[in-house]
């Protein structure tokens, strides 16, 4: 590409107007519910001047430059600004569309370079330039020509409509119904809705308020799960409709989205492991989600997924296929023994006299229902069968390559982390561990989440693993017998 100042594509100036209305929306329709005497609607109209205005100076005062060395953004009209990101930390180039920017065929670039601290940003945006340029820039960026990936392009996984099923175990739709329920209560508060004004709203009030209080219960909760249900399928629809996870020459590229569409890549040589999650509702559908531990996504996890919930075997196949070694996602692993299996069990018997005898000593002396502590007892059997899952659960094992943790009971995790990634380790006991024999042993590395546990692991176990991940590493530290 040139190395000139360039403009982004001149078909923004029908989105940016847009953009910037739809964001201060909820602005104007209060202005234009609370204005008084018809200047309600004046300064509604004002502001919406303000809007467009604001989105056509944004293209105006936006311009960028690629060169060989640095990729730089220059924003502002009074206070100017300038950003520029070295070529060689370009981690990511992922690219998105929204409907509107879909129908003008348009893309906006993210370039990402995976250190959230660095120049206070994770990278630079480029909002938007031409598909087809887009793509273009991507590849250029990522040191690749498509006419070299053509035809040597290997689909490891793409979205079947059944996997849809699994929307509803993600509860993503408790997060959508906080949403709706907070803006319908601040426009409710903004125009200053009066029961009274209204005889219907008045009556069912009224016949709510005459209804047994185990009946509204019941029925709340069954309006919940079924609305609940209702938005995470369209959520799972929407964030993952026509996903695709292919790897070509040296990269990774996940594309995902119905109305905004994204493209991510992922360079296979930043590649460190993966990590396969069960949350407990979506192990009970025998489902589970994949996700790469790659170098580069600091701040940028959504961009490290490599399969949305769908049935379990199929990310078993994906993470294996990935880490080209399917043993890593199947394979059995060492149990943790028998006082690792005390200890869970210990922990949630004390957890559940505490919340009891608390309980008990409020009705004996503060006159707190008797229910409450009658109640409590259910956490002693529901104690013991989390702590057997959570006991089954727990193990490790060195496959190849690779280390494997895995542990948790609400969220079961499955991370494998290639040897080769780890630069150091963390050996930790506390009182009880100390007591118990055994250490919570961590490999430290600078891909996803930087540091991955393996918990209550045998004393000689541990070291002994540790010693086999990396030879030599933990020499200076052993005494040998």
């Amino acid at each position: 590409m040139s190395e000139d100042w360039q403009r982004l594509s001149a078909r923004m100036l029908a989105v940016h107007p847009v953009q910037e209305v739809v964001r201060l929306l909820p602005v104007l329709i209060g202005v234009l519910f609370i204005g008084r005497g018809g200047q309600g609607q004046i300064w509604s109209l004002v502001g919406l001047g303000l809007a467009i205005g604001a989105g056509l100076l944004r293209w105006f005062t936006t311009t960028y430059q690629i060169t060989a060395e640095h990729v730089r953004v220059r924003r502002g009209l009074v206070s100017r600004k300038e950003l520029s990101v070295p070529r060689d930390r370009i981690r990511t180039v992922d690219l998105t569309s929204r409907p509107l920017q879909r129908l003008l065929g348009l893309s906006r670039v993210v370039i990402g370079t995976g250190r959230g601290d660095w120049q206070g940003a994770t990278g630079v945006t480029l909002d938007s330039l031409a598909t087809a340029d887009a793509a273009r820039l991507r590849e250029e960026l990522l040191h690749r020509r498509t006419e070299q990936t053509e035809g040597l392009v290997d689909v490891l996984a793409e979205l079947r409509p059944a996997w849809v099923r699994f929307g509803p175990f993600t509860l993503s739709g408790i997060a959508a119904i906080g949403v709706v329920v907070g803006s319908l209560a601040n426009l409710f508060n903004e125009v200053r809705i009066d029961e009274d004004d209204f005889g219907t709203l008045q009556s069912l009030v009224g016949r709510i308020a005459s209804t047994p209080v185990w009946v509204i219960v019941i029925v709340l909760l069954v309006l919940t799960v079924v609305l609940v249900s209702v938005l995470s399928v369209i959520a799972y629809v929407l964030a993952f409709w026509n996903f695709r996870l292919a790897r070509g020459e040296g990269t990774l590229r996940v594309t995902r989205g119905l109305l905004t569409t994204r493209q991510t890549t992922i360079e296979l040589r930043r590649l460190r492991g993966a990590e396969i999650s069960e949350p407990l509702l979506l192990r009970a559908a025998r489902g589970a989600r994949c996700s790469a531990i790659t170098t580069g996504l600091r701040g940028e996890h959504s961009g490290s997924v490599l399969l949305p919930p769908a049935p379990r075997a199929v990310a078993h196949r994906v993470a294996g296929d990935v880490l080209e070694d399917p043993a890593v996602a199947t394979a059995e692993l060492v149990q943790h023994g028998p006082r690792a299996h005390l200890r869970r069990h210990t922990r949630a018997f004390l957890f559940a006299a505490a919340v009891t005898g608390l309980c008990a000593l409020l009705w004996w002396f503060a006159d707190w229902p008797a229910w409450l502590w009658q109640v409590a007892l259910a956490l002693f059997p529901v104690g013991a069968l989390l702590a057997e899952d959570r006991y089954r659960n727990l193990g490790h094992a060195l496959i190849g390559g690779n280390l494997v943790f895995r542990q948790g009971s609400l969220v079961r995790r499955r991370q494998v982390l290639a040897t080769e990634g780890v630069i150091g380790w963390v050996f930790h006991r506390s009182f009880f561990q100390r007591r118990a024999g055994l250490i919570s042993l961590t490999a430290t590395t600078a891909a996803g989440r930087q540091h991955y546990t393996g918990v209550d692991v045998p004393a000689a176990e541990a070291i002994a693993l540790a010693d086999a991940a990396e030879p030599g590493l933990l020499e200076p530290f052993l005494v040998r017998r």
